[in-house]
């Protein structure tokens, strides 16, 4: 049965290709619904094994390889495309679905890709159109961040397609399997994945990029990018152990660039790094216990955080203010009590509260590091746990909704409302998802690629849970003054390509651009004069002597002043005289016949002598 239905990533790609052929604009929002459903109904169909495969120069690729791994990813990006088209369904604009659709298919064609061709080629459309889902934001700041955004993904891909054709050549084989041990090829591989996870130093592309994002595609934004490159490190480098230390340094990192943060989506940004941290570090401790936390948090990751960024954009759609010192003490809690009710679904869940699901996957990683005898390893999670509670569960949705105005500040309202229809549904759905899936874990723990001997609900565990969450909001409100929002910018990595490219820039703009213009002025120069010597070839010797002779009397006289001034001007005027009188309309010119005789009499005598 499975042979006969397309592959899930041309499912959305073909999509992408007829949407906007599509009239009316309710059948546009049908289908909007209805490609997602049918996608989920194809994901329903599939059994393990290997499916649409292709031989491409001796080599097999293969669209279609279906196991556990491969179909807990499939389900959460599938159902998070089905959240996002809800979210979407006001938006008119046609060109933010398509790329959202080739964005969807593409991830989907890397989940299931056999192989390391087809990987690249989905793993390429998904940068791409990714990027405009930046770029119809039509904004100066979000033309730039795309841009950047671009340039960081196209180097990713250069690296991953450097490490392809290394192990090709290598092994004789493009299988997409465990990708360790294979030297520079791993390596450049490995680049390639933690450039799209978001790694520190090289993260920098998504706290950029996605604040600046439209309402809508900020939302689709969080889900595949950086949980494609969990699934493909998932894939190609369980238990590499620097990706241990990566991801504990990860979560801290994120959590600690949170707090510094003003701007709601930016904030939520570095908390999609942190959270990240803990996947990349549970496919480096290996066990299965820490893999299986790894893919189940990856799918809760995508629940909750939609849900967040979906509650942030409704308050950057309503408003048109994104900052929390430009939002806090407006009183949005009246005027947006849903909104603000499902933002916190979302917020509980991040921060691991019991009866949400961050907390039945979270602390499966954690606990997969005690079991592992890493001590470390388990105190930095346990810090970035306390982090991302304080700031995304206690610290954003109190400067939104809540806050006070800071001292001086002008008392203006906001004039807003709850968010369109379709987007609290939305949010609706993803809140359900959240709660059901953290009350039944079981559901979840079915789909995971290992068996599970895992249990969430332990006394300890809770007990453990709800000590840390209660703490931390009384650190909050002891300290509550001192957490609001600042209006300043947090230099990050960035920093590091941004100001050496924008020197580089000035370089080409200025100094080098300057020497381009002389050059190019003196070669002007030099052929309009051998344009106007050729007007009359047997005189060209006699005018060039007299050039020559001129520029070294010039030369002669600046250096010694003999000649002096007017035996100069006079020379100058006489080999003005010579060019105008050889080089005017009535000069006699020799006929070009008699150049061409004399050349092929000296072309003749040069074969005489060779020969």
């Amino acid at each position: 049965m499975i042979s006969t239905l397309f592959p899930p990533a041309l499912i959305y790609i073909a999509g992408a290709l007829i949407f906007p052929l599509l009239r009316p604009r309710l059948l546009k929002q049908a289908a909007q619904i209805l490609i997602p459903a049918y996608a989920f109904l194809t994901l329903l169909s599939m059994e393990p094994g290997t499916y649409w495969t292709f031989n491409f120069l001796g080599y097999e690729l293969i669209f279609g390889r279906v196991d556990k791994l491969s179909m807990v990813f499939g389900y959460i990006f599938v159902i998070m495309s089905f959240l996002g088209m809800v979210y979407a369904l006001h938006v008119k604009d046609d060109g933010q679905h398509v790329a959202a659709f080739l964005y969807i298919g593409s991830t989907l064609g890397v989940t299931f890709a056999g192989d390391l061709f087809s990987l690249f080629f989905f793993w390429e459309i998904m940068a791409v159109a990714s990027v405009f889902l930046v770029w119809f934001e039509r904004s100066p700041s979000a033309l730039r961040a795309g841009f950047r955004y671009i340039m960081v993904h196209i180097t990713g891909g250069c690296f991953l397609l450097a490490g392809i054709i290394i192990y090709a050549a290598n092994t004789g084989s493009i299988e997409f399997g465990l990708l360790k041990g294979h030297g520079a090829a791993s390596a450049c591989i490995l680049i390639g994945f933690i450039i799209n996870a978001a790694v520190p130093p090289l993260h920098a592309w998504l706290a950029d990029a996605y604040p600046e994002a439209t309402v809508t595609g900020g939302v689709f934004m969080t889900a595949f990018t950086t949980k494609s490159a969990v699934y493909v490190l998932l894939r190609g480098f369980p238990g590499l152990e620097i990706l241990v230390w990566l991801g504990a340094i990860m979560a801290v990192y994120g959590v600690v660039y949170a707090v510094l943060e003003n701007d709601i989506r930016r904030l939520l940004a570095y908390h999609i790094i942190s959270q990240v941290g803990y996947m990349v570090c549970g496919v480096g401790l290996g066990s299965d216990m820490a893999l299986n936390g790894s893919a189940a948090h990856a799918f809760c990751h995508i629940l909750y955080k939609a849900l967040l960024f979906m509650g942030a954009a409704a308050v950057v759609h309503v408003t048109g203010r994104r900052k929390l010192t430009e939002l806090q003490g407006r009183n949005l809690y009246k005027k947006m009590p849903i909104c603000l009710t499902l933002y916190m679904v979302g917020g509980f869940s991040i921060s691991a509260v019991p009866l949400f699901n961050g907390f039945v996957s979270k602390t499966m990683v954690v606990a997969a590091a005690g079991e592992l005898h890493r001590p470390v390893i388990h105190l930095l999670l346990h810090l970035a746990s306390i982090g991302t509670f304080l700031h995304t569960g206690l610290k954003l949705p109190y400067g939104t909704w809540f806050g006070r105005l800071r001292p001086g500040e002008d008392p203006e309202e906001i004039d807003a409302k709850e968010p369109p229809l379709n987007m609290l549904i939305a949010m609706g759905i993803a809140a359900f998802l959240c709660v059901f899936t953290g009350i039944f874990p079981s559901v979840l723990y079915q789909l995971l690629p290992h068996p599970v001997h895992f249990h969430p609900y332990t006394p300890y565990s809770v007990v453990a849970m709800i000590q840390l969450l209660l703490l931390t909001t009384a650190a909050f409100w002891l300290f509550i003054d001192k957490l609001g929002g600042e209006p300043t910018v947090s230099a990050d990595t960035d920093w590091f390509y941004r100001k050496p490219a924008r020197a580089f820039f000035w370089l080409l703009e200025y100094p080098l651009k300057g020497i381009e213009s002389r050059v190019q002025g003196a070669l002007s120069r030099l052929i309009k004069g051998t344009a106007i010597l050729t007007r009359n070839p047997f005189t060209a010797p006699k005018v060039l002597a007299g050039k020559a002779r001129l520029s070294m009397m010039t030369l002669s006289s600046q250096i010694t002043g003999n000649p002096g001034p007017e035996r100069l001007e006079k020379e100058r005027a006489a080999f003005g005289t010579l060019v105008s009188q050889e080089y005017s309309d009535r000069a006699y010119r020799t006929p070009i016949g008699w150049w061409v005789a004399l050349t092929l009499v000296l072309l003749l005598v040069l074969i005489l002598l060779v020969t």
